[in-house]
Order: C-alpha cells, then structure tokens, then sequence
C-alpha cells in the first residue's frame, strides 16, 4: 500500500510540536534563518541536537556547511516571528530583536531558550536534509509558555484543553 503525501503530511499535523527558528551565517557574513519544527535532542553525552530542512531550503548550505547554527526555541507570543521566518520574501530579521551569539549566529530576543551549536554531521533523509550539532552553549528564561503548532495552526499551551 502506498501511503499519498497528503494522507501522510496531514496524519502527522496531529503531532503537536514547540516552534524554533534556526540561524546560520552564509557566505560573506550574512544572517539566514528559517522555521523549524522538525527538532530533537538526540544524546546528552555528549550533547547533540537534530533539525531536518528541507533539500530546496534557500541557503542551505550555511545550515549544513557552515560553522554553526543556532535553535531559537519560541515562546507563545512569537508567531509573527515564526511566520516571517517560513517566509521567503524580504529580510527576514528586520524588526526582529535579536544579538550575536559568540559562533556569530543571531538568537531571536524573548525567545523561551537557545542552542549555539557545532555542526558535526548531516545526513540524507528523503526530501529533507538532518543536520546533528552539538550543543557549545544554552541559555533560557525559565519563564513563559512555548509557541505550538497543531494541525496546522499556531497554539499556546491550554488552548486545547
């Protein structure tokens, strides 16, 4: 049995998951970001995170050959944040508050927590692209809510319930 892209795309929107923005710098210094909802940890020691883009990401490259990257994890106010990011018209940091992290990616001002992180390996996944980092700093508020996506729309946590 063959399993149809849209039977399967719309099965997995049941599977609610937080947010994130990833940054990477491409050639010539210049910030690139897109959001994600693919996002795992993967191993504490030592520890190593995964995202998975899709192989016709617009720089994709900074994501799986540069430096580095870093996951801005969103909080519930952060849609538009996220909106702009899937986007791929303008620039997409404009009126987004953000500061550079010490491996030069930007992290995404408000956000609920961040991973600066080394790329170590990606690898072929169908239609998308994994890349595993390992993690070189954290940092997190310990305050609000995580921005959810569900069947394909943004929720906060209780909007459900």
């Amino acid at each position: 049995m063959t399993v149809e892209p849209n039977a399967f795309r719309d099965t997995l929107s049941y599977f609610a998951s937080g947010v994130c923005v990833v940054t990477a710098v491409a050639d010539g210094g210049v910030p690139v970001g897109v959001t994600i909802s693919a996002f795992s940890s993967l191993s504490l020691e030592p520890p190593l995170v995964l995202f998975c883009l899709g192989s016709e990401t617009k720089n994709l490259g900074a994501f799986t050959g540069g430096a580095g990257f870093a996951v801005n994890i969103l909080a519930e106010d952060q849609a538009e944040i996220s909106e702009r990011f899937a986007s791929r018209n303008g620039d997409k940091f404009a009126s987004v508050p953000c500061t550079a992290s010490k491996s030069g990616c930007l992290l995404v001002t408000g956000c609920l927590a961040s991973l600066e992180c080394s790329v170590v390996t990606t690898h072929d996944g169908g239609d998308h692209v994994i890349v595993v980092g390992k993690v070189d700093r954290v940092r997190h508020t310990g305050e609000d809510r995580p921005l959810l996506r569900y069947r394909g729309n943004y929720f906060r946590v209780g909007d459900m319930i």
